[in-house]
């Protein structure tokens, strides 16, 4: 018979339990064994929802992120942590947390009082919103097993008598999506991390560990032959070990690393099966008699019901061939779905039947393999409700618009672009708004304080008037106002006070869009996004910032900047229909957008920012088909841009990501000024621009707002100064990274205030 199993599970609980946790921890409102028992005690949950599994994943949970549990399982702690004494005094745990977060350290004993350490470098993981930690090598890394966080797991699934295949990133993986910290080869180190692993495999061999599941994403993106050759090399290294390697590969077809991935000498092959079957097809004429292949055949990343039926039609002659050599699986981790549907109350009926969060994805793996084994008939029921699930999706009527189609193709050429080039648009931009060298802004959104919280959970409860909470609102944004005043800013914000969620809250006013309760999923460390389900075709009913932005305005002298979400974003960003082209669908955003960036116009509204923080991670996980995405994200904006007047002045900002190899497709946005993440990676965005010329304005960020630590003026000034030897100062503007809405005003305000004064500095030089 077939064995069923997963990937992972997602690790924040159905009510955001480690969350909650892990901030009570940071405040130190919580012991360190209280926090573990909570996660104990999520794991225990996870594990019972996958008793019916032949194998569960043990490894896969993790207090902040996958990538940093393996850099701490292997020993390799970035070299500005080591040489800190306090750091080195401190417990394991909090060292994790320090390098995920930053922290400052009282170094009593020597000359300094104290030492920040800012917090590892953080990036997208593949073409998904989840971030990791990225590792960092050098020449003299060295590797060590440190194997007890992955044991703990192990053992207490054991003591909780489930079979389990514990979770580990490959080492190819793991050196490919680490940097080099100075001018070694990252491929240099495998030979001696083969051996740390090679330490581990043989460990989970004494402790009865039958299959090992190891990770390696990087198969399915373009490699170069020297890293082809790293996982020839690692699995010709590690195959005589006595444990069963299930390597695993997810998020995209293997194309060019089919043959290689069938060749390597493991046990057993997992591949993403989702609209693959040509190579499903390859790999068992390929696959050699002794090895198992594991078929990801429900969608990890969606929340769409499978169609069962359509499934089994193909997988019935599959497992007739392969009969026990056959592993069913969802495609990919279910870390990037929502834990449960049964705990949604107030979706309606018929869009809660197309769907299936992280219980129902497993619940019809076991569909498919019942019937497998013992028929149809022992499932029937089930696969006629799957049926008409899925039938009453295809035809309803809540999801197909023929006026928003028709829209959509009258666009025309003039929609995508400007009325003048950026050289023109900049002078009368800079005749109208009088800014001084390096003005100052920030990204959007300020403190989401406890208080907008409650009043917003009691005004959606019934429980607060909306008198008075569009007054509590209005209070909230005056103090941002305010405080940006007495700061000293230049170009202000509202601060998005009425906002949940960058993405969620435009949802919300777009027709086509539907709201969980508790659709959770992490982005990073105790970070969690609810996206909104984009269920059929969008379009704006009426204005959705308009208000709010120009009561903002009323408060202040200050240019007020419009804030608005981008259509790539918010199609990233969201669980996207699978029934027509993601283009098709972002295009039908980037309209809605456009008329709110119109009516923000004409209300007087001169500086408009159109966030599209998520426009690299859209992009395909190989190079070859970057283009035809680029070609229609970039398109998207400036449809959404482009209907204003030249001195109106478009903004856009991009965070935590790789932008160097995208650049050019940056500069096509047009945006008069781009605001962009660069003091987590030491400014490494601004290496690029010593060959390519950027012809806009743009603001390096200087304040790392995922960090509690404050910056210092001379950090900052730093920072400002590695900028304007690329980009002329008077195209720079200084900003955050991102939006301070995680952050505390006791935290925000010194932050912002060391801003301005770094900016005052170079103001004072510049004029000398």
């Amino acid at each position: 018979m077939p064995t069923i199993h997963n990937l992972g599970f997602p690790r924040i609980g159905k009510k955001r339990e480690l969350k909650f946790a892990l901030e009570k921890y940071w405040q130190g409102n919580c012991s360190q064994q209280a926090l573990e028992e909570t996660a104990a005690e999520l794991r225990q949950q996870h594990w019972a929802e996958q008793k019916h599994l032949d194998f569960v994943p043990a490894g896969d949970f993790s207090f902040y992120d996958q990538v940093l549990d393996t850099s701490f399982l292997l020993g390799n702690i970035p070299e500005q942590f080591k040489c800190a004494e306090s750091f080195k005094k401190s417990h394991l745990l909090d060292q994790y947390f320090s390098i995920a977060r930053g922290h400052s350290f009282d170094e009593h004993g020597c000359d300094c009082v104290h030492q920040d350490l800012s917090a590892g470098e953080m990036t997208k993981w593949f073409d998904t919103n989840y971030h990791y930690i990225v590792p960092e090598f050098r020449t003299n890394t060295r590797f060590s097993l440190h194997p007890q966080h992955l044991l703990a797991q192990i053992d207490q699934a054991k003591k909780e008598n489930h079979r389990v295949k514990p979770v580990i990133i490959g080492p190819v993986t793991y050196l490919w999506l680490g940097k080099s910290k100075d001018e070694s080869d990252r491929v240099e180190l495998l030979e001696s991390l083969l051996n740390v692993y090679s330490e581990l495999l043989q460990l989970l061999s004494e402790q009865g560990i039958e299959w090992v599941q190891i990770d390696e994403p990087v198969l399915v993106t373009e490699l170069s032959e020297q890293w082809r050759h790293a996982l020839r090399a690692a699995y010709y290294r590690l195959q005589n070990i006595p444990v069963k390697i299930l390597l695993t590969t997810y998020f995209g077809k293997l194309q060019e690393n089919l043959r290689l991935s069938c060749e390597l000498p493991v046990d057993g092959l997992h591949i993403n099966a989702l609209d693959n079957e040509l190579e499903v097809a390859k790999v068992i004429d390929w696959f050699p008699s002794h090895k198992v292949l594991s078929l990801g055949i429900i969608n990890g990343r969606n929340i769409w019901k499978s169609d069962l039926n359509h499934l089994l039609n193909w997988l019935k002659p599959i497992y007739e061939r392969l009969q026990e050599r056959l592993w069913l699986a969802p495609s990919c981790s279910l870390l990037h779905v929502p834990v449960d549907l049964n705990s949604e109350q107030k979706l309606a009926a018929e869009i809660k039947d197309w769907l299936a969060f992280a219980v129902q994805k497993l619940d019809e793996l076991d569909i498919i393999n019942q019937a497998l084994i013992h028929g149809v008939d022992k499932v029937q029921q089930q696969l006629e409700e799957n049926k008409r699930c899925i039938i009453s999706r295809q035809q309803s009527e809540r999801i197909h618009k023929p006026q928003v189609k028709s829209r959509v193709a009258s666009i025309t050429a003039d929609m995508v672009h400007r009325k003048s080039a950026y050289a023109v648009r900049a002078k009368v931009q800079q005749q109208r708004f009088n800014l001084p060298v390096y003005p100052t802004t920030t990204i959007g959104s300020f403190p989401q304080t406890g208080d907008i919280r409650r009043a917003r959970l009691q005004y959606r409860s019934g429980l607060l008037a909306e008198v008075d909470y569009l007054h509590i609102i209005q209070q909230e944004i005056k103090r941002s106002i305010d405080e940006q005043e007495e700061l000293g800013l230049d170009v202000l914000v509202h601060g998005e006070a009425e906002r949940n969620d960058m993405v969620e809250y435009f949802g919300e006013l777009l027709d086509g869009y539907a709201f969980s309760q508790f659709g959770w999923v992490q982005s990073y460390g105790s970070r969690c996004v609810k996206p909104p389900i984009l269920f059929g075709d969008i379009s704006r009913p009426e204005a959705m910032t308009v208000k709010w932005i120009k009561y903002a305005q009323s408060l202040t002298d200050k240019p007020m900047k419009g804030m608005l979400t981008g259509p790539v974003t918010i199609l990233n960003w969201s669980f996207v229909r699978d029934d027509q082209s993601r283009s098709e669908t972002c295009f039908q955003i980037a309209l809605a957008i456009r008329d709110e960036v119109r009516d923000l116009e004409r209300a007087g509204i001169s500086i408009i920012q159109i966030d599209e923080a998520a426009l690299r991670e859209g992009l395909p996980l190989r190079k070859s088909q970057w283009n035809d995405y680029l070609d229609w994200a970039i398109k998207a904006f400036r449809i959404a841009a482009n209907g204003v007047q030249d001195e109106t002045q478009i903004h856009t900002h991009m965070c935590y990501s790789e932008f160097n190899d995208i650049i050019e497709a940056i500069a096509e946005m047009d945006a008069d000024v781009i605001t962009i993440e660069t003091s987590r990676s030491d400014m490494e965005l601004l290496d690029v621009f010593d060959e390519f010329q950027y012809p806009n304005e743009i603001g390096p960020g200087v304040y790392d707002i995922h960090s509690p630590n404050i910056p210092s003026v001379a950090a900052m000034v730093e920072l400002l100064q590695q900028a304007s030897i690329r980009i002329p100062a008077q195209r720079l503007w200084v900003n955050p990274d991102c939006g301070l809405k995680t952050r505390q005003w006791d935290e925000v305000k010194p932050a912002l205030s060391n801003m301005i004064k770094a900016t005052q500095q170079l103001r004072t030089a510049l004029q000398v």
